[in-house]
């Protein structure tokens, strides 16, 4: 006998199976056009976040402003290069292959700065200490590289409660860069302008979150995808007609500038300064993590432990030739993850081209100060509608975990407010902080993403877990150890109730042990009713009370019409009723089955009868798979009563909640 699914297939005309040779969308490449303008896209909305490392960092170490523009085009050559290593990749081994923008991570400036100094006499050029700083980022880079494979077997510390926390904190705590960005001209503005200057900030800021607003309002597909770029470019043209920005930058950079290998010297190595690196490393990995996970959940792809420690590899690698080419430590930049989401563009060829742009940007001064020219309130704009979609990304992926759970809920609400924490008040925290934890205390992604993933195995990891209670026997709580080690009646026993008149499905299930949670424990039962034959789908479903019968004269079995007790139809006209009686006669007349409903996919009476009369003109093949889905669907609903039972806080949270 050939299972019901073979079944199904067969009546459905032999329909043919999906190409499964069509691209994932993450590999397909876009037409040249809309690969260049979105390839630009990323670039505008990452290049602020890609310049102020070496601006902190030069004026951190006193450096001339030759050395800062030197910098500044080293690091956009290189995060270029870092770019292309980790969406384009090289072999399997090296880069994750996903729409990912690699750019300089903000977790190194500190460190950097205090090495730099460090090594760096009293009196002498401020550059004498960057053969030292290059020299520590190009052993951690080489230390990175060779321990990827190894940071990526601690996937099961990541479940979605930690990465959806992660991608919460991302989105949260970089929307402090955005507020940054947007009220930059305020900064140093006198006491008597400084209400005007904020007001301005605000129009730019807002005008362009508007335009990006109406542009995905009002234009679908490719013009769609456009929305930050339009954004960006409409009002830095609004910016420059009145007045507030302009482009002699332009004329006054040279056209070609080349940074070389080793520009400030060959490498020099000093243990303390790379064991400070390691530590600065090791927290970028876990938001290198995140930013994978984040953009797995945007474009739909699946991530393994070897995607992670293939995007580590790029990070090591990249990290490496950063040291080599005069700029800094690199990683994953959650700026354009949020760009992903907004734009639903997922190709990785787009930020290639990207990286090909950045490129050019490093080689080419002049093109650098166009893209320089943009007002800062307008960056802040556009970032601030990016670095929100991270957020929702984060909120999308806590929704999947059961935050009814006090220790998923302690772990969210910790990490967040620990991140907000140090996002509100980092100058102040700081201030008070041992120089050997201000690595940590030193941004709201790495506070935030330390706490969920050490109060996660604090919870989940650490000493002998309590095995959930899944039903009630004979007045006992019976747990997953105990289903586990049920024998085959007990266990039919224990769960006949699901089904109607049949055990065979129970029986099945059984033979899947042992189950590793309650979600195993419960497709074991719908694995097994998918599994049947289209005789045993057939007779399942005639075991199961008609609908009609069980709403209009109260008449099935006890379980059934226990499932039908809070069934809130309310009290159907003689009309209503006399229709409800017409629906189940015309199915039971076409499909010679009983019209079986769960009362879960029931809104009220309207829908009972629409739904019905709907499911009549299905045609034989299709009414047998949604059938046997409405048997699955109460086989569910009374495995989740059984839980309810065994967890009565949890069924009266859940109660409460259905109520408000």
């Amino acid at each position: 006998m050939r299972p019901f699914n073979t079944w199904i297939k067969v009546q459905e005309t032999q329909m043919a199976s999906r190409p499964s040779s069509a691209p994932h969308p993450v590999d397909q490449v876009p037409p040249f056009g809309k690969l260049t303008i979105l390839g630009i896209q990323h670039v505008l909305a990452f290049y602020a976040g890609a310049v102020v490392v070496p601006l902190v960092i030069a004026s951190g170490l006193g450096l001339d402003n030759h050395t800062l523009v030197h910098l500044i085009n080293a690091d956009l050559l290189t995060c270029g290069i870092a770019t292309i290593i980790q969406s384009a990749g090289i072999d399997r081994f090296i880069g994750v292959k996903l729409p990912l923008i690699q750019g300089v991570t903000f977790n190194a400036v500190s460190p950097l700065i205090a090495i730099g100094a460090a090594a760096t006499p009293a009196g002498a050029d401020p550059k004498t200490g960057l053969a030292t700083m290059y020299g520590s980022i190009i052993a951690v880079g080489l230390i990175v590289f060779l321990a990827a494979p190894f940071f990526a077997k601690l996937l099961r510390f990541f479940p979605p409660v930690v990465t959806g926390t992660l991608l919460t904190v991302m989105g949260t705590t970089l929307l402090s860069v955005s507020a940054d960005d947007i009220l930059r001209w305020t900064d140093d503005a006198p006491a008597d302008t400084k209400a005007a200057l904020t007001f301005e900030s605000l129009a730019y800021a807002i005008g362009t979150i508007v335009i990006i607003v109406l542009i995905q309002r009002l234009f679908k597909g490719f013009m769609g995808t456009l929305s930050v770029l339009l954004g960006l470019v409409i009002m830095t043209g609004v910016a420059f007609a009145m007045g507030k920005t302009n482009f002699a930058g332009v004329g006054n950079a040279s056209w070609v500038a080349v940074t070389h290998p080793f520009f400030f010297g060959l490498p020099q190595f000093s243990v303390t300064a790379i064991i400070a690196m390691i530590i600065v490393m090791a927290v970028t990995a876990v938001e290198t993590t995140g930013d994978v996970f984040a953009t797995g959940e945007v474009v739909g792809k699946r991530i393994a432990p070897r995607d992670i420690a293939n995007a580590l590899r790029a990070d090591g690698l990249s990290t490496l030739l950063g040291g080599v080419l005069n700029s800094f430590p690199y990683t994953c930049f959650a700026q354009n993850v949020g760009l992903v989401r907004l734009t639903r563009v997922s190709s990785r060829w787009v930020v290639t081209t990207a990286g090909v742009f950045m490129i050019i940007l490093g080689l080419l001064p002049k093109a650098a100060a166009i893209v320089a020219a943009i007002p800062s309130p307008v960056i802040g704009g556009a970032s601030l509608a990016m670095f929100a979609n991270v957020a929702v990304v984060g909120i999308q992926t806590l929704a999947k975990v059961d935050l009814r759970d006090n220790r998923n809920a302690v772990i969210v609400s910790t990490s967040i407010g620990l991140a907000l924490l140090v996002t509100f008040r980092k100058e102040d925290i700081l201030t008070a902080m041992p120089s050997w934890l201000q690595i940590i205390f030193g941004s709201g992604v790495t506070i935030g993403s330390l706490t969920a993933i050490i109060l996660n195995i604090l919870f989940f990891h650490i000493g002998r877990q309590a095995s959930p209670d899944v039903a009630v026997v004979d007045g006992k709580k019976i747990n997953l150890d105990d289903v586990n080690a049920m024998d085959r009646d007990q266990f039919v026993a224990t769960f006949s109730s699901m089904f109607s008149a049949h055990t065979w499905p129970v029986e099945r299930a059984w033979e899947s042990r042992p189950f590793a949670s309650v979600s195993e424990l419960r497709s074991s039962f719908e694995n097994a009713v998918l599994a049947a034959t289209q005789q045993e789908a057939e007779e399942l479903i005639a075991s199961y009370s008609d609908i009609v019968s069980l709403v209009l004269d109260g008449q099935g079995d006890e379980q059934s019409l226990a499932d039908t007790a809070n069934l809130s139809v309310g009290d159907l006209t003689d009309k209503e009723a006399e229709e409800l009686r017409a629906l189940a006669s015309a199915y039971r007349e076409k499909f010679g089955r009983p019209l079986v409903i769960c009362v879960d996919n029931v809104v009220d009476r309207k829908h009972l009868l629409e739904s019905g009369w709907r499911r009549v003109e299905h045609s034989p093949a299709r009414e047998a798979r949604f059938a046997l889905g409405e048997v699955i669907d109460i086989a569910d609903l009374r495995f989740d009563q059984l839980v309810a039972d065994a967890n009565p806080m949890r069924a009266a949270w859940d109660a409460g909640v259905e109520r408000l």
